[in-house]
């Protein structure tokens, strides 16, 4: 069966986030001061072939371990849909 896994992958919480503080920088300047922290990251979305839900989301952890996330600076959602 083929199953569709979404992973995010996001800066972790303790490090500072450069093209977050960018993205605010700009709101600012649009004149949208209501936002108060912006964090960006990636969105990637895997069809996956597997037996079973929990084959595809182990597929996919390991993707993005070996792959997808750094894990001294980032941190993994899987969802599978």
């Amino acid at each position: 069966m083929i199953y569709n896994v979404q992973i995010t992958v996001m800066p972790l919480k303790d490090l500072l986030d450069p093209q977050g503080k960018a993205v605010l920088g700009g709101l600012n300047n649009l004149g949208i001061h209501s936002v108060q922290d912006v964090r960006v990251g990636k969105h990637i979305t895997l069809e996956v072939e597997a037996d079973s839900p929990e084959a595809a989301k182990a597929i996919a952890e390991s993707a993005s371990k070996q792959l997808l996330a750094n894990p001294v600076m980032e941190f993994f959602e899987i969802a599978i849909i």
